[in-house]
């Protein structure tokens, strides 16, 4: 069933690509596009890749961090398959959410409770949305680069400004303030089950709990080690920066000057902000067509499109290769564990059988 998901995840992003390539590039010359490709520099490519690394290098090192405080010595090597992991689900399925279950899996057949994992993802995306909103409210107030989001971007922009906030303040709730947030949701299960949009309430109410329960244990986990907590927000940060930072890579690898790095890193901090949470795998189209819309008075109208191609070919589209290969390599990595653990099992039970043996002997 799983498969059959990802398979159509790909089918789903790969129309994506399709519809937003030839809505891009209906009007683009081809020979211009590859002449100006070939002006790239690649040592600022490489930094770019570099950069993503880091992006997703400092997700690993707040796993870390949260399974270290909760007990688990994890290998920061195992903690980086998780992060690839985690990137490569999330970049195919219509949820910037829809790889932690596939880390938490992960982490499951390491021995590492399922609990403990949820907890670790729940912490690193509170922590996560906090930073975007901080970079965004930061670049809002201080640099008046969102002037250049205008009409349809604006909404956009505004959306999923609003979305960003209420969804921070709905953990934040659920977990300081549980009995307000239960009673909210208690009563909008109800109104869907006298509007009969509800089909199983018993089984709502129970997901609720559990939910409930997961974020109680967060919010345990943060009161008691605010320190941790601060350092994994600290990581989030820089992860940001790393990922925003990707477009300046490529505006010197155009051999462009003139704009500064805050201003660059503060278009793309709010173009992510303005598309993260739109249901779309990696926000494949409007990720792309944002970028050409906010970034035209930085690259000019001819390079915009070249750049948007790199910039994007960096921290998405060649990361989801790599993300893909580490996921085939820690999914034989994990079939193999579990074909040991299959074959110990008979020898184990040979060896308590013998020893009972020798036991009624003696």
């Amino acid at each position: 069933m799983q498969g059959k998901k990802r398979f159509l995840g790909w089918i789903f992003l790969a129309a994506l690509m399709a519809v937003t390539g030839g809505i891009l590039f209906r009007e683009q010359s081809i020979g211009l596009l590859w002449e100006s490709l070939r002006q790239v520099k690649i040592p600022y490519i490489m930094g770019g890749l570099g950069l993503m690394l880091g992006y997703v290098g400092c997700e690993a090192l707040c796993t870390r961090q949260i399974l270290g405080t909760l007990g688990h010595g994890a290998p920061y090597r195992r903690c980086l398959e998780y992060s690839f992991v985690g990137f490569y689900v999330s970049s195919i399925t219509p949820s910037a959410t829809g790889g932690q279950p596939a880390q938490i899996y992960c982490m499951s057949r390491d021995r590492i409770p399922a609990a403990h994992g949820a907890l670790n993802m729940m912490l690193i995306a509170v922590c996560y949305q906090m930073a975007t909103l901080l970079w965004g409210g930061s670049i809002w107030l201080f640099f008046p680069v969102h002037q250049e989001f205008r009409g349809g971007m604006a909404l956009l922009l505004l959306y999923g400004s609003c979305m960003m906030v209420l969804l921070t303040a709905g953990m934040c709730m659920v977990m300081f303030m549980p009995g307000l947030f239960r009673r909210i949701c208690r009563g909008v299960l109800k109104l869907l089950e006298k509007l009969h949009i509800l089909r199983s309430p018993a089984s709502a109410r129970k997901k609720l709990e559990q939910q409930m329960a997961e974020y109680a244990a967060g919010a345990a986990c943060i009161k008691g080690n605010p320190g941790m907590a601060l350092r994994v927000l600290a990581l989030c940060v820089i992860q940001l920066g790393m990922l925003f930072s990707v477009p300046w890579m490529v505006y010197h690898a155009f051999g462009l000057q003139g704009h500064s790095w805050i201003q660059i890193v503060g278009l793309q901090a709010l173009l992510t902000l303005a598309v993260s949470n739109l249901p779309l795998p990696g926000a494949v189209g409007p990720a792309e067509g944002g970028f050409v819309s906010a970034f035209v008075t930085v690259f000019g109208a001819e390079m915009v499109t070249p750049a948007m191609l790199v910039s994007r070919g960096i921290s998405f589209y060649a990361f989801l290769i790599v993300s893909f290969a580490v996921s085939l390599a820690v999914h034989a990595r994990l079939r193999r564990q579990s074909d040991e653990s299959f074959l110990q099992k008979p020898v184990a039970a040979g060896l308590k059988k013998q020893t009972g043996a020798m036991r009624r002997s003696l």
